[in-house]
């Protein structure tokens, strides 16, 4: 029977209680003997703990933790060294003081292991001094790994929370961000005491500015050789898991193809360079097959504070940041503003790289898979729709039952009472090019999150752009819309168009739908369904 580590972050605990590991150590030997300092993003529940766990116990010289694995017959030496680790998790860095008191407990902790100097008493000269004598002490040079070392600082990203110290005010974003620069500012300081250092985390380091005076870090986060070091790929996937594929698809009435398709748009599609590596959410998909269930595991374990945060200033819309192709430097490099939240989005793993096109060197970015598509769209439009937030779910489901029925009519009351509820204040635009961007976005979300049947928004046709689609097993749904006009005009441009031509031989029932949507009032003024 196979044992799923969901949760588990401890290598050791891995090997020793026979838990499956997807054995990604011949890229850890690769990582350990090719370079000296290294930055690594991913997105969170991505396997970046377990991965610094898998080192230390590496640079530990624990080597029947290793046996039967890759790296088992890559290393010779198996060399003991200091390890210094510091983990950043399952601490609330929002309470003043936090940072200081963590880092001040780990320093304390290693003073007491090789001694304390009191010519020193800053966290980072005193960690310099540890280093040292480290060295000196086990005559090797040290490990210092840092696991999401940047959640000090997004965990209060954009909150506005202040502090005093010495009697000068601080905003606890940039006196966490002070204290973290002195911090890592020692490893330059104490570069001949180092023999490797690893930090992980979700922001890309530049322009954080924490590391001023540190040597830069080999950033590896788009790096080809090691896309695939967090995260499982379909090799892996078919290699590790074939039983508990097979056992899913048994639970599941499906075959073993069909089970592997379903697995792979819900949770495939992960891309972290030009090489296209497509990688699965390790958390959701061994969650799956714990439970033989498909859910959206990885989104309902949560969404990020900071990103929430972000989303809810942003004058973006979601539509005009998905399906683009991109310079890296707009997205991979921090700092994301409220004007331009991409870098986070992409950081965070909501959005992934889907296409790269070498000549210009750009990228596409979109959803990675369904899940994330799913949960991200309910999140930004929850934001969206606040005043009637409450109402969402229950509203998209009475949707739904009307879609799947063909029920137009029941559409259209649907539709007209939801958007009657959203305040004057949120579809107050002042110019005519705003009130049509709210227009067209407030669609585009209002179609996004039917996901559960097939949506096409802005389709592009031979002979135009056609609003909405949605596709069930019985109807198929051709939408029009008009700001400010009628649905004669808006079922005339379906026929002008031809939009229902690629339909002609379909064997479900086709309606085309006009609808009128007017302005000053922010909902349906007009309406017209006809059978095709």
């Amino acid at each position: 029977m196979i044992k799923y580590p969901i949760g588990i972050q401890s290598f050791e605990q891995l090997r020793e209680d026979g838990y499956v590991y997807v054995d990604k150590t011949d890229l850890v030997y690769r990582l350990v003997t090719m370079g000296k300092i290294y930055f690594l993003s991913r997105p969170r529940r991505f396997g970046k703990s377990l991965l610094v766990s898998t080192l230390k116990n590496y640079f530990l010289g624990k080597r029947e933790l290793f046996e039967g694995l890759a790296i088992e017959r890559l290393e010779t030496k198996w060399a003991k060294y200091p390890v210094f680790h510091i983990d950043f998790n399952g601490c609330n860095f929002s309470d003043p003081g936090a940072l200081e008191q963590k880092i001040e407990g780990y320093v304390a902790e290693w003073e007491r292991a090789y001694g304390k100097s009191p010519d020193f008493t800053d966290l980072g000269s005193r960690f310099a001094y540890v280093l040292r004598k480290a060295h000196e002490s086990c005559g090797r040079r040290c490990v210092v790994l840092v696991d999401e070392y940047d959640k000090p600082i997004l965990d209060v990203l954009d909150t506005g929370i202040k502090m005093t110290v010495s009697g000068v005010e601080w905003t606890l974003e940039d006196r966490n961000r002070e204290v973290l620069k002195g911090f890592y500012s020692v490893f330059k300081a104490a570069d001949d005491d180092l023999q490797f250092v690893f930090l992980t985390g979700v922001t890309k380091f530049s322009q954080v500015s924490v590391f001023s005076g540190f040597n830069q870090p080999a950033d590896i986060s788009m790096d080809p050789r090691y896309e695939a070091l967090c995260g499982i790929t379909q090799s892996e996937l078919e290699l590790y898991f074939p039983e508990s594929i097979g056992e899913m698809a048994e639970f599941g009435g499906v075959t073993v193809e069909e089970m592997k398709e379903i697995l792979k748009n819900r949770y495939d599609g992960y891309h972290f360079s030009s090489k296209m590596v497509d990688i699965y959410n390790p958390f959701s998909l061994l969650n799956a097959f714990s439970s033989l269930t498909v859910q959206d595991y990885w989104f309902r374990s949560g969404t990020p504070s900071y990103l929430v945060r972000l989303l809810s200033h942003t004058d973006e819309n979601l539509d005009e940041i998905t399906g683009r192709y991109y310079d890296p430097q707009e997205f991979v490099d921090y700092k994301a503003t409220l004007e331009k939240p991409l870098p986070m989005i992409y950081q965070s793993g909501y959005l992934t790289i889907k296409d790269y096109k070498p000549y210009r060197g750009t990228f596409l970015l979109d959803f990675p898979n369904n899940e994330v598509k799913k949960g991200f769209i309910s999140l930004v439009a929850s934001n969206y729709f606040n005043p009637c937030k409450e109402t969402v779910n229950n509203w998209i489901q009475s949707v739904v039952d009307a879609l799947e029925s063909g029920e137009p009519e029941t559409l259209r009351k649907l539709f007209t009472s939801f958007l009657a509820d959203i305040p004057y204040s949120m579809r107050r635009k002042d110019s005519e090019r705003e009130r049509e961007r709210y227009f067209h976005y407030t669609f585009y979300l209002i179609f996004r999150l039917i996901s559960v049947y097939a949506v096409y928004t802005e389709k592009q046709q031979s002979e135009g752009r056609v609003d909405c689609i949605v596709e069930t097993p019985d109807y198929v749904y051709v939408f029009e819309f008009k700001l400010d006009g009628t649905a004669d005009e808006a079922l005339r441009q379906i026929e002008e168009k031809g939009y229902l031509r690629p339909y002609a031989s379909d064997n479900r029932v086709v309606y085309r739908v006009g609808v009128g949507f007017s302005s000053q009032t922010g909902t349906v003024s007009d309406w017209k369904s006809e059978k095709v």
